[in-house]
């Protein structure tokens, strides 16, 4: 599998076609599936950029995006910035009207299980993500959800191009206890070697705007579906 991450947390000041709006959200998700990309994952966004989980915004970022992409699994996220605190973030999930299909919880912060049980509760599945550097991993063994989740996001957080390598190897090491399907990434400089690793090891991976500007050759990409076809270039070249 290959998720494309339409945007992040990023501010469009970033990059001048980081999609934020809901027919920017869907142009990018039709391209990045016609480039190869089989998942999605979003930041729901306000007009002024910012991460939400606001019912409408959710809504009309999920509406747009399928309309696009129809048929493609579309997840966004729950993290702790989108909301004051995980009371609020486990509100606004019951308040959604339009539902996504999966959606991550970063296990090392606070509110971790209560935002996953109302995510789980509304039938939506579960992305746990477990960051290099943290403790979460360990949460997350300890947790009630463990065995209910979707799928593990393990996030390498090293944003070196020569050490985020051993830093995912040391991470899948952590997760060997985990028995739920791996999705392997990177940001920054660490997006294409973590890339490459995770389709060495047969490991589903992600790539798209929120974890690198950067082409495997240093350029700026153009857009999402520009960061896509490299990664499927890459894949392919690793199956062989």
């Amino acid at each position: 599998m290959l998720q494309v991450c339409l945007n992040g947390a990023r501010s469009p000041r970033e990059h001048f076609h980081l999609p934020v709006r809901p027919e920017e959200l869907a142009k990018a998700a039709a391209d990045s599936i016609a480039a190869g990309a089989t998942d999605i994952h979003l930041h729901p966004k306000a007009p002024d950029g910012t991460d939400s989980l606001d019912p409408h915004l959710v809504a009309a970022a999920l509406r747009a995006v399928r309309a696009a992409a129809p048929g493609i699994p579309v997840g966004i996220t729950t993290g702790a910035w989108t909301a004051p605190g995980p009371a609020e973030r486990v509100r606004a999930i019951r308040a959604w009207t339009v539902l996504p299909d999966h959606a991550s919880v970063n296990w090392h912060e606070p509110g971790a299980d209560e935002v996953a049980a109302a995510l789980l509760e509304r039938g939506v599945g579960v992305e746990a993500g477990i960051h290099s550097g943290t403790d979460a991993d360990q949460l997350f063994l300890r947790s009630p959800h463990r065995s209910r989740v979707l799928r593990v996001l393990a996030e390498v957080t090293d944003r070196t191009a020569r050490g985020a390598a051993n830093t995912a190897e040391a991470l899948l090491e952590r997760l060997r206890p985990v028995r739920t399907p791996l999705l392997l990434h990177g940001e920054a400089a660490g997006a294409w070697p973590v890339l490459t690793l995770a389709a060495r090891r047969g490991l589903a991976t992600r790539i798209g705007l929120e974890d690198t500007l950067l082409l495997p050759n240093g350029q700026v990409a153009a857009d999402n579906a520009e960061l896509v076809t490299a990664a499927t270039e890459i894949l392919a070249t690793e199956a062989l």
